[in-house]
C-alpha cells in the first residue's frame, strides 16, 4: 500500500496545531512502514515558520526529526517580507507552494488540509 502524504497549511495557529497533531498521529499509526510525508506551507501560515516562533519552532524541528519534509512557499515569504535567515532551519523553501501541492498529488501523495 502507498502511504505518501502531503499536509497543506496556509492559515493560523489553530490550524497549525491540528496539522501538527495530524502529522504526529499519522507517523505513530504507520510506525515501521516506509512512506514520505510533506507539509507544504503557503499564504499567511508562513508567518508561523520562524526559527524563534515561541509556539511552533521546536515542534517543527521535532516533526522534521520524525521524517516530515517541511516545504515553504518563496512567494509567500516575499509577500510577507520574510527572508531565509528568519526561517526555521527545519524548513526548505520551494518556488511556489501551490505548484508543490500539484506536483506531489500527481506523484500519488494523498492530500490532507487540516
Amino acid at each position: 500500500m502507498h502511504y505518501d502524504i502531503v499536509f497543506h497549511f496556509d492559515n493560523g495557529p489553530a490550524e497549525l496545531n491540528i496539522a501538527i497533531s495530524n502529522v504526529r498521529n499519522y507517523h505513530k499509526a504507520l510506525a515501521g512502514v516506509a512512506f514520505s510525508s510533506v507539509l507544504v506551507v503557503n499564504g499567511p501560515g508562513i508567518r508561523l515558520m520562524g526559527a524563534d516562533d515561541p509556539d511552533f519552532a521546536e515542534q517543527l524541528r521535532e516533526l522534521r526529526a520524525l521524517g516530515l519534509d517541511i516545504r515553504v512557499c518563496a512567494n509567500a515569504m516575499r509577500h510577507f517580507g520574510l527572508d531565509a535567515a528568519w526561517l526555521n532551519p527545519a524548513c526548505t523553501v520551494v518556488p511556489a507552494g501551490i505548484v508543490e501541492l500539484v506536483d506531489l498529488q500527481r506523484k500519488g501523495y494523498a492530500y490532507v488540509k487540516p
